[in-house]
């Protein structure tokens, strides 16, 4: 298996209700945070990239293109995040071995991270792959094609999440030195936060 074998799916459609502003068009350094989100898998080689879009669908789309991105549109957007999970896997190209999930205001995930999950999944050949962060749970997830058609057959009831949890037995977690794995934007007190947290990055790559 190699990295064309992988897809990457990112949620933007969403109405980012808590945060009032537009979340995946928001500033981060000389970038955006979908640009950035898309960067971290572009930065590890995979780009078989599709980001799920909904609302404020017009604005995302020439940064997109730009970028040279798919973009797929949920027309069910208003429903919550799952059936832009459901539009995601639903649109893979039938080559897909296994899925990497990531909502957009999870911009800080750093490429070596994503490099660990995919040679573990390659020694586990499948499963659900997660990153951990300090013993927390983190994104994105690299997820089994066996699971693809349950998931978008699945309800919906308590998310991906939810179901996933069904198959914890598939499940590994690789603990990594990443807090992005376990940053996201609630609140704009977690966008400045993140901000923050981006210029001390590059700071210390700059150095190295």
């Amino acid at each position: 298996m190699n990295n064309k074998d992988l897809g990457v799916i990112i949620l933007a459609a969403g109405y980012s209700s808590r945060m009032k502003l537009f979340k995946p068009l928001l500033p981060l350094g000389n970038s955006t945070i979908i640009e950035s989100s898309i960067d971290s898998f572009l930065d590890a080689g995979i780009g078989n990239i599709t980001v799920v879009i909904g609302f404020q669908s017009e604005k995302l789309k020439p940064v997109l293109e730009d970028k040279g991105i798919k973009w797929i549109y949920n027309n069910k957007y208003s429903e919550g995040m799952y059936s832009s999970v459901v539009a995601g896997v639903s649109s893979l190209p039938d080559h897909i071995k296994a899925f990497f999930l990531l909502p957009a205001d999870i911009p800080l995930v750093n490429s070596k991270t994503i490099h660990k999950i995919v040679e573990v999944y390659k020694q586990k050949k499948g499963g659900i792959i997660y990153p951990s962060f300090a013993n927390r749970r983190g994104h994105p997830p690299l997820i089994d094609s066996s699971l693809f058609p349950e998931i978008i057959s699945y309800n919906g009831s308590g998310g991906l999440k939810a179901l996933l949890n069904k198959y914890e037995e598939k499940a590994y977690y690789i603990e990594v030195e990443d807090e992005g794995t376990v940053l996201d934007i609630d609140s704009y007190e977690d966008y400045l936060e993140l901000c923050n947290k981006h210029k001390l990055i590059l700071e210390k790559n700059s150095t190295l």
